[in-house]
């Protein structure tokens, strides 16, 4: 290997990116808990399950680099992602059709 191609190996991420990302997610979780005490009726599931996404992906694309990796692994972190929206949907159907059944 020459001594020019290491950095082809490897992405070196600055403090100040995971501070800010770590920064990111304290606050979206003082918003989960605040979004918690608020009662949005139908849309609570949904917000926060909302608010847990943007957190994932913020773990997984800086904490996990995959920004940073190469594009099967994306792909094989995004199926994955899919169907936990998929169940998500399944759990929100069934929440939703909880509440109708019992007015």
């Amino acid at each position: 290997m020459a001594h020019g191609k290491h950095d082809d190996l490897y992405h070196v991420t600055p403090l100040k990116t995971y501070l800010t990302i770590f920064g990111s997610l304290l606050v979206l979780t003082v918003v989960t808990v605040l979004a918690s005490r608020i009662d949005f009726g139908r849309a609570n599931m949904v917000i926060a399950m909302l608010i847990a996404s943007v957190k994932a992906a913020l773990v997984m694309l800086f904490f996990m680099h995959l920004k940073y990796d190469n594009m099967m692994n994306r792909v094989i972190f995004g199926v994955g992602f899919f169907f936990l929206l998929v169940l998500f949907g399944f759990t929100g159907f069934d929440i939703i059709t909880r509440i109708n059944a019992h007015p």
